[in-house]
């Protein structure tokens, strides 16, 4: 396998079958000659099969008597069957022959309960257990019962329940540690990492010593805040206090990090782990895996899979779909069929994710057939296509231009019981407009409604560009309309194709207007440079040059850069709508110098490069700002790094 990868590396870088349903058969000659036939309906309605003779003259030893053991037995028999009728009989004959109650029989309850997905049942029997079944409670069906409620997801019912007991006037259950730990994961899930760490800092006070599964929950709550210092510092706090970390703690750590991105604190950690005796697992390299991945880092992310084969850590079908998920995104599809291949060889099958994701890439990189193939390979070899995979099918041949074949594959989808969602809509619509059949792109958005696949944000975006692309204004007001009428805030896509659309009919004022709305918007629907040239665009078609630069100058005041199509508008408009003309050297020079002064670079030095290809030579005073800020230390130093990246690895 090792020589496998080895090779690999190389390239890369150049369910028993059914049980028939039984008749149920009993027999008690005890108690009836007639051999009784019970139907698994029956069952449940039927009184439990308990024998009057096997408690006739029962002696007692100590608080227990005879027959105890067989009301606990038929207790522990119908909680895994989950019959709660059958289980409410024995308990109401249990109470009627005053009979012992033990505690762990309510937990097998409580645990029944649970995989009915019946947590206030458990409360309900939880309630009754000292009035009704003379039971003293104790920590541990308190913690049962709180436990079946989280694993239900229900947050806030567990910390109403933790505080109705712990805070109760009898003061009967005293937490423990797991008491704890499930009320910190509680808190965690509902966001509440304040109140999880004061919960944390109370624990030695109520004589509880946190343990390395209070450590790890109360760490990832605070990783998925994005609170990764305080995290890390916990780390060390849980070693000076002897509690040593597991796999899963430093597992918790490094996937925060990688999703911040911060790879070189991450590779610290798990050198960490081999001082502490700890040895990563698969979790572990999946994570550094999907990590590098997520920062483009392929080759290395390569590298580390050929360690993890090294140190005979064998990766799984998680680590392979991760790497071509990251192919693909880096466009290197060859290079993740390859890994593909060498998965399928190692015996493990790629699932639907992994065909959705190559499918994807080879549409994109024109090789449609290609992705025809593949998706033929994926049905040989069994791999039924999920809604993920039909969807980049669909989006795969609306890109091709080929919408009709898309809206076959659509129908396809829906007779084989597969539920279409937004995006695979959305792609057919956009495939529609592409192809300037606005009509059929209408419809698909009616079938959507008619099929109840309630449309997204992007949706709405993608009707709107294409009705005001095919200058329907008209539809596009009733579409924007509706959108706001649902409480759905427009993205920056759906305000500028609404500002594109009012611009191309000559309603620029209104398209203001808009603007306007948009700059009181959360950050994601915030004005682009794409939406500043549509207007930049329209006023100076209508010679309102001087408020088209008043605009440029709240461009740059909102930290927004200009591009190519921003200095060919005003270069245009210089020299056709102005008197005398101006070749814009002098214009642009100064929004260079601008930027220089902000700090931003980036957007001066593109600026440049745009009057070099024109023949617009900048002022020396504006070529020795950029060079200087250019030439930094610290941002010479990251060129060489970037450099130096790219060259090894």
């Amino acid at each position: 396998m090792q020589r496998h990868f080895l090779y690999l590396t190389a390239t890369l870088r150049k369910r028993l079958p059914s049980v028939p349903s039984l008749q149920l058969h009993s027999h008690f000659s005890n108690l009836s000659s007639k051999t009784i036939e019970v139907d698994a309906e029956d069952a449940e309605e039927s009184e439990p099969p308990i024998s009057d003779q096997i408690f006739r003259s029962p002696s007692k030893s100590g608080s227990y008597k005879l027959g105890d053991s067989t009301f606990y037995s038929l207790l522990d028999n119908y909680a895994g069957k989950g019959d709660f009728a059958s289980l409410e009989k024995v308990l109401h004959r249990m109470r009627q022959e005053d009979r012992v109650f033990a505690e762990k029989s309510f937990i097998l309850i409580f645990k029944a309960y649970g995989k009915a997905h019946l947590p206030e049942k458990a409360v309900e029997l939880f309630e009754r257990m000292v009035q009704e079944f003379q039971c003293k409670r104790t920590v541990k069906s308190f913690n049962s019962v709180l436990n079946v409620i989280i694993q239900e997801g229900f947050y806030n019912r567990a910390l109403e329940f933790y505080n109705g007991v712990v805070n109760s006037k009898s003061k009967s259950v005293q937490p423990n540690v797991l008491s704890f730990n499930l009320v910190i994961k509680a808190m965690c899930k509902l966001g509440l990492v304040d109140d999880a760490v004061e919960v944390f800092r109370e624990m030695p006070l109520r004589k509880c010593v946190p343990d390395v599964y209070t450590y790890s929950t109360l760490m990832d709550g605070l990783c998925k805040e994005g609170r990764i210092d305080e995290a890390v510092s916990l780390l060390d706090e849980m070693q000076l206090e002897g509690c040593f970390p597991t796999a899963v703690t430093f597992n918790v750590l490094i996937n925060g990090l990688c999703k911040k991105g911060d790879m070189g604190r991450a590779a610290k950690l798990v050198d960490n782990m081999f001082l502490k005796g700890c040895v990563p697992n698969e979790a572990t390299y999946n994570t550094l895996i999907h990590g590098l991945c997520l920062t483009g880092k392929l080759d290395k992310a390569v590298s580390l899979l050929e360690r993890m084969v090294s140190v005979k850590c064998i990766p799984n079908d998680v680590t392979f779909g991760t790497i071509i998920n990251g192919l693909v995104k880096q466009d290197r599809v060859e290079d993740a069929a390859c890994v593909l291949v060498s998965m399928e060889e190692q015996g493990y099958h790629a699932n639907e994710y992994v065909y959705s994701a190559l499918i994807s890439g080879l549409f994109k990189e024109g090789k449609s057939m290609d992705a025809m193939k593949l998706w033929k390979e994926m049905m040989e070899k069994g791999c039924k296509p999920n809604t993920v995979v039909y969807s980049a099918l669909i989006d795969g041949l609306c890109r091709e231009g080929k919408p009709t074949e898309a809206r076959e594959v659509l129908s396809e989808m829906i007779d084989n019981g597969c539920v279409p969602n937004a995006y695979s809509y959305s792609s057919l619509m956009k495939g529609f407009f592409k192809t300037g059949d606005s009509h059929m792109a209408i419809q698909v958005w009616k079938d959507m409604a008619e099929n109840q696949c309630f449309p997204s944000k992007v949706s709405y975006s993608v009707l709107l560009h294409g009705l005001c692309e095919a200058r329907n204004l008209k539809e596009a007001r009733m579409v924007w309309t509706q959108m706001l009428g649902r409480g759905i805030k427009p993205d920056v896509v759906a305000y500028s194709s609404m500002i594109q659309g009012l611009c191309s009919t000559g309603l620029v004022e209104e398209a203001l207007k808009v603007f306007n709305e948009m700059l009181c918007q959360e950050p994601e629907s915030q004005p682009d440079v794409v939406t500043y040239n549509i207007l930049f665009h329209a006023l100076c078609n209508q010679s309102s040059v001087s408020q088209a630069i008043d605009l440029l100058n709240r461009m740059l005041d909102h930290g927004c850069d200009p591009d190519l199509v921003t200095c060919n508008i005003f270069l245009r408009t210089l020299s056709e709508k102005i008197d005398p003309p101006q070749d814009g050297t002098d214009f642009l020079d100064e929004m260079v110098t601008r930027l220089v002064k902000r700090q931003r670079v980036s957007g001066a030095s593109k600026i440049v490069e745009v009057m070099l290809q024109k023949f617009l030579h900048p002022k020396a005073s504006t070529w020795a700002r950029v060079i200087q800020e250019l030439s930094k230390p610290k941002k010479v130093q990251a060129a060489i790094d970037k450099c130096r990246a790219n060259l090894y690895g």
